[in-house]
């Protein structure tokens, strides 16, 4: 192992103001793995993406179990599709919108804690309910969109750029030396390409992030959702050992604590 001291980690994007119940599948076989072997835990919070889909909560009615799926909203269409969570900005009247239809599907002890949450963004909002809720206790969380982070991971041949656009950040990819946004359909678009693009922009695609991540928390143990255990090349990294999370029922499904 490339540490004395074990260091388990997860990774996810925001899922939902209240996390999908991987996420807490995730969590759960972190602690217990950490209670047989010791050592820390790091959440890898991969707020950089920007598909708004990825906060989709998924609830189901207490009385009729009908399913209602809720999101955030944005300012504006470009924000929406193509700004990284860390930037889809919450309007003003969301949190009250919402707050009229949660009863439906969670307990008054849920609503409180999403009445106290705070935050700005798509990925602050998260992160804040999933710290309310008692989910990221003595874990210890670190951000891809945090500037730090960025400058002290490894250099990245191919990767998407955080920049200004039509008056919003956007998480726009490298192509062919111009960066261009994806519209739909197999179809881009190219933006304006800044002659310097910093380090502290840049941030990896699906197949870099695991490399990349690693070259910062340089985990001994790693715990894989379903997704990622199909296309992790687990043999590129033999120094960690990779643990399967938990099975988990409707997975998808938002955990609002009351298991």
């Amino acid at each position: 192992m490339s540490s004395s001291t074990p260091i388990i980690c997860f990774g996810q994007q925001p899922c939902g103001f209240f996390p999908k119940r991987f996420l807490y599948a995730k969590i759960q076989t972190a602690l217990k793995l950490q209670k047989q072997i010791g050592g820390k835990i790091i959440f890898f919070y991969h707020d950089s993406d920007a598909d708004y889909r990825e906060t989709i909560t998924i609830l189901e009615d207490l009385k009729t179990k009908e399913v209602g799926r809720l999101n955030f909203t944005q300012e504006n269409k470009i924000q929406k599709k193509y700004s990284p969570l860390y930037q889809k900005k919450i309007p003003a009247p969301w949190k009250e919108e919402t707050l009229r239809k949660l009863p439906r599907f969670v307990s008054k002890k849920s609503i409180d804690i999403f009445k106290e949450a705070a935050g700005n963004n798509a990925a602050d909002f998260c992160l804040d309910m999933y710290r309310k809720m008692g989910l990221l206790e003595g874990i210890e969380v670190m951000r891809s969109s945090d500037k730090d982070f960025r400058t002290y991971a490894s250099e990245l041949s191919e990767f998407y750029a955080d920049v200004p656009y039509e008056g919003e950040i956007v998480r726009a990819e490298m192509h062919e030396g111009n960066l261009r946004l994806h519209e739909g359909g197999g179809k881009y678009f190219t933006i304006p390409t800044p002659s310097i693009i910093g380090k502290w922009q840049k941030n990896p695609g699906r197949d870099e992030r695991f490399l990349w991540m690693q070259s910062v928390i340089h985990s001994t143990h790693y715990i894989a959702g379903a997704g990622e255990s199909e296309y992790l090349k687990k043999e590129d990294f033999p120094d960690v050992e990779f643990v399967n999370r938990e099975a988990i029922e409707k997975s998808d499904y938002a955990y609002i604590g009351e298991m």
